[in-house]
Parts: C-alpha cells; structure tokens; sequence
C-alpha cells in the first residue's frame, strides 16, 4: 500500500496572502480538514488555516504568504501520509481498492478499474472478460482481503453492464 495518497488539485489561488484553492478527490472536502499538513510534490506544507467554500478547501500553507507564492503551486497535487488519518472501520482509501482482483463464486471476474460515488453507497466498477457496476452494500460486497489483494462480491441480474 502506498504511503502517500493523492487527495487533490491546487486549482486557483485565493486573496493576495498566499491562500490557494484545493479540489478534494474525497467523498466530501470536510475530509482534509482534518489534516495538519499537505505534500505538494514531495515538498510538506504545514496547514495553517483550513476550510470548506462550495466544493474546494481554502488553504493557508505555512511559507506560502503572498499571490505569487500561491501562484507557484497551482496545479500541484496534493498528497497525504496514510499514517496522518485513521479511517472508520469498514471504510476505505479509493488507492488501495483499485487493482484489487474480484472474486465471484469463487471464480475472477475481473479487477476494479474505478469506485464511483454515488448518493446511496459506492459502486465498483470492475473489467475483466465483462465489466460489472457493483453497489458496495453488505448484500453484495464482503470486506476486502488486502493481504490476498481480493474482493468477494455476490452478483445479481443486472450488475454486468453488457447485459440487456
């Protein structure tokens, strides 16, 4: 498992002292409140000041005081140290459920290529020899095995994507 997970993209800049405009690949933007700093291509910036407006996350970086400052980062990827979070159980990092192998009776089915967010739950996305659009709720999906890189899911009419 990688240490350092992307989490976002310095989109803009905010105001003339230094603040720059994250967008969160997080279920929601309130998630990297919870972070005291940020690597921005192997560079770490403390996180002075944080907070949500509409979808992005306004970021005061320690060392970063002025609008070139924040000029200069725009476009970075945001990256954070797993070990920085302890995530809810049952409750997972996108980066390490991709490539994970889908089991199904047993059987592969394929990999998962994408986890899409929905409204209700998670859905997998997984491509093999047919691609599947998995809801991830108890009744279809059991708890990944990630020392065996696998996850068993139960299928139903419906989840393979090419079917009519």
């Amino acid at each position: 498992m990688k240490q350092l997970l992307e989490t976002g993209e310095i989109v803009a800049t905010h105001g003339i002292h230094g603040e720059v405009k994250l967008l969160p690949w997080a279920d929601s933007p309130e998630f990297i409140l919870e972070f005291d700093r940020i690597s921005l291509n192997g560079t770490w910036y403390e996180i002075q000041r944080s907070r949500v407006q509409k979808t992005c996350v306004l970021l005061k970086l320690r060392g970063v005081d002025s609008i070139e400052d924040g000029a200069r980062l725009v476009h970075h990827i945001a990256s954070i140290d797993r070990d920085d979070i302890e995530l809810e159980e049952g409750v997972h990092f996108i980066a390490d459920l991709i490539g994970l192998t889908v089991l199904a009776d047993g059987e592969k089915i394929g990999v998962i290529k994408d986890v899409l967010s929905m409204p209700g739950n998670d859905v997998y996305v997984v491509r093999g020899k047919y691609e599947y659009m998995i809801p991830v709720v108890r009744e279809f999906v059991e708890e990944p095995d990630f020392e065996a890189g696998t996850v068993t899911v139960h299928l139903i009419e419906g989840m393979r994507t090419d079917e009519n």
